[in-house]
């Protein structure tokens, strides 16, 4: 039987070569909130040569963002964003010293291919609980991109939130695998 591994930001390399399609974790540590618009935004800086709002290098990038914070709580609940529509941008970031991504569904074969390359990985997270995952945020502050409302990248300190690995640096893709096992039942 698997068991879930306890793994704590920023992740090294070790931690992430040592992960595997199909892992579960609980994730502790800093992360930080980006969706699309944030994407384009990192993407455009280090083409004009303007310095990113994070170390990409120690990162771990979640693609979402928190609805309205109720009055009494940390944030509003916050779950995963399809991760494809970030699927453009990630190569490059990645490029730049992006490792480890958090989100929901498949990602491009481009993608995939730069996870190997650069010995990152990606996480789903579960989609549908938003409202549980808030749970797990002990902390949140805009890091950057305020005009973007609730787009805006956020930094969170998270206490063991629980994701999947979806993609490894060793090239392996869960949904292909689980996908493959199913298509011989059918």
């Amino acid at each position: 039987m698997a068991t879930t591994q306890k793994i704590h930001t920023p992740l090294t390399p070790e931690v992430i070569a040592s992960l595997r399609a199909g892992d579960t974790v609980l994730l502790s540590g800093d992360l930080y909130t980006a969706r699309d618009t944030a994407h384009r935004r990192m993407v455009d800086a280090v083409k004009k040569g303007l310095p990113l709002p994070m170390d990409l290098k120690t990162a771990v990038l979640f693609y979402a963002a928190p609805s309205p914070t109720p009055p009494g709580k940390i944030i509003g609940s916050i779950g995963p964003t399809t991760s494809y529509r970030m699927d453009a941008f990630t190569p490059g970031l990645m490029e730049q010293g992006l490792r480890v991504m958090i989100g929901k569904g498949s990602r491009s074969s481009e993608v995939a291919a730069a996870i190997q390359t650069y010995g990152g990985v990606y996480f789903g997270a579960i989609g549908g609980i938003a409202a549980l995952t808030a749970r797990c945020i002990v902390r949140m502050e805009t890091a950057a991109y305020e005009d973007l409302g609730p787009e805006a990248i956020r930094l969170l300190t998270v206490v063991d939130l629980p994701l999947v690995v979806v993609n490894d640096s060793k090239g392996n893709d869960l949904y292909k695998t689980e996908q493959n096992k199913w298509r011989i039942l059918l």
